[in-house]
């Protein structure tokens, strides 16, 4: 039996249910969030699901902001969609002990559960209950503007010590104005947590435990190395990007990115096409190398889940619902329809189906790759879902704002990291 038709045969298609007038068809509510490419896949899908099933699906899709706000106040008030697009950090949100969403363990009949990896797996699940399924996987990648380091006349990094070389070359052979890095201040936490995990073998927030792993002298190199990178004209000073529109401006839509005087980025792989459609002509991207310091096995490297599909907990109609998530997960038809709207597929034969189809942008297979290999090696340790809380988000940005407009030391922030997120971290458990 080829692969299609195994495929086909595990999203449920036959069992689809013969035809009934339309007020009669079993309805299922499914919310998601994105823009408009999302929407129009996503629709495009549902109208074959519902064909095949005889079911109607009422779609409930908006843009991110004001989704967490409405799901929280329909889950709150037990009336939840029946199929949920969420964020893998929400399960630590609404599904403290596992009990939040449906467990999909028992909706295995319905689900190719086997065209997952057991890593991909693990971040759906909470005390042993199967929450929550991942559409594709995401982690930080290093994107530069070749064209710009041969202007600076350098080589691209492919250790720390040479990442942080890069800011005194950029600035003594190109100018104040020139960056080789940019980024959000959330990409430059992350960046700089990955150095002291690999250095100090423990990540900020204990994965296993609602507590603080770093103890007070990796909290410090911490903030040390965030500074380093500013200071050092590594990267885009916070007050810089604050004062051309604003902070959390996406980097491709910053003119300086545009020209190629910021010659780089650190961000998800799943924006790689966004980052690359603005470069102007002439400028070229490449992925970078992820710097590791020697004898480190934890690469400090951010992944988890770009999106996940959970069942509602007051679902009525579970094993239909479990069939849609099913289909939208590793259906062929489903995967050509869909495409790369949700990132590229962690169900193996709904890549598979895309890659046989040709098309897919290399620069985005090589950060797909790249990320693979630090997962099969074990260097890509699971995260703390705490550590994206939102509250714990705004903790951690707060502390971090303070370092970079000046208004701490570095030893007081530290300080802060470690005290008030043990506290905050017990509250929100």
């Amino acid at each position: 039996m080829n692969l299609n038709r195994r495929l086909v045969l595990a999203s449920g298609a036959a069992l689809a249910a013969p035809f009934v007038h339309a007020q009669d068809k079993p309805v299922l509510r499914f919310a998601w969030w994105g823009g408009a490419s999302r929407h129009q896949a996503t629709l495009a899908a549902l109208k074959v699901f519902e064909q095949r099933h005889g079911v109607r699906v009422k779609a409930e899709y908006m843009g991110f902001n004001g989704y967490l706000e409405r799901l929280t106040t329909q889950i709150a008030g037990r009336s939840e969609p029946d199929v949920m697009q969420i964020n893998w950090a929400w399960l630590a949100m609404f599904s403290k002990r596992g009990n939040g969403f449906t467990d999909l363990n028992g909706l295995s009949r319905e689900l190719a559960l086997d065209q997952f990896t057991e890593d991909d797996l693990a971040y759906g699940r909470v005390q042993g209950k199967l929450n929550a399924l991942p559409t594709s996987f995401s982690a930080r990648v290093f994107l530069w503007n070749q064209t710009a380091f041969g202007r600076a006349g350098i080589a691209l990094p492919k250790t720390w010590d040479q990442l942080f070389a890069t800011g005194p070359a950029f600035r003594s052979k190109l100018g104040d104005a020139h960056y080789p890095l940019d980024g959000e201040l959330y990409d430059m936490i992350l960046l700089s947590q990955s150095y002291i995990q690999q250095k100090h073998g423990t990540p900020f927030v204990d994965p296993a435990r609602p507590r603080v792993a770093m103890n007070a002298a990796a909290a410090l190199e911490w903030v040390r190395t965030y500074q380093r990178l500013v200071d050092g004209h590594v990267a885009t000073p916070l007050p810089l990007r604050a004062s051309l529109g604003g902070a959390e401006k996406p980097t491709e839509q910053q003119p300086d990115w545009v020209a190629g005087r910021w010659a780089g980025n650190y961000t998800w792989d799943s924006v790689v096409g966004l980052r690359a459609s603005t470069l102007a002509p002439g400028e070229k991207l490449a992925l970078g190398a992820f710097p590791m310091l020697e004898g480190s096995r934890d690469s400090g490297l951010f992944g988890r889940p770009t999106v996940m599909y959970t069942v509602g907990r007051n679902c009525r109609q579970p094993e239909l619902a479990a069939r849609l998530v099913n289909f939208l997960l590793v259906d062929p038809e489903a995967a050509r329809i869909l495409g790369r709207t949700r990132g590229l597929p962690s169900a193996k034969g709904a890549l598979a189906v895309l890659q046989q189809a040709g098309g897919l942008p290399p620069l985005e297979l090589a950060a797909h790759d790249q990320i693979q290999a630090q997962r099969d090696a074990g260097r890509l340790i699971r995260p703390a879902p705490l550590f994206e809380h939102a509250r714990f988000q705004k903790f951690m940005r707060e502390v971090f704002e303070t370092i970079a407009y000046g208004k701490t030391t570095d030893a007081e922030a530290a300080r802060r990291l470690v005290d008030e997120g043990n506290a905050l971290l017990s509250r929100i458990q």
